[in-house]
């Protein structure tokens, strides 16, 4: 069951609830501008922390925290770099989603006509 399914039937059925509980998980990490922040940037290229914590303008701290509970959600993934831990949005799935609830926003602020 995909969004972009054009079935049509895929709204008249929920998803199972395993399903529902992960993508609102997503979403909550979502609700802070902060994470969100962070996630923009990491959707375009790999930081490590306090790479990640200068762009941010936030203590390294907090930068480790934010990215421990997106990894938790399954939105980020790491790799390390010799003593380095690199830090990347997970996929497409997750830069898409960023890119919608951004786009959404915009039509919200500047009075964009919805569409299909």
């Amino acid at each position: 069951m995909y969004a972009h399914d054009e079935s049509g039937g895929q709204w008249s059925r929920l998803p199972p609830d395993d399903q529902i509980e992960a993508a609102s998980t997503a979403l909550r990490m979502l609700a802070d501008p902060t994470r969100m922040r962070m996630l923009w940037l990491i959707s375009g290229e790999e930081y490590d922390v306090a790479s990640l914590a200068a762009a941010v303008g936030i203590a390294r701290p907090a930068v480790s925290q934010h990215l421990a509970k997106l990894k938790l959600a399954g939105l980020v993934t790491q790799r390390r770099d010799g003593r380095r831990i690199l830090y990347r949005a997970r996929g497409g799935h997750v830069r898409r989603l960023l890119a919608e609830v951004m786009n959404a926003a915009d039509h919200h602020l500047h009075g964009i006509p919805d569409h299909d």
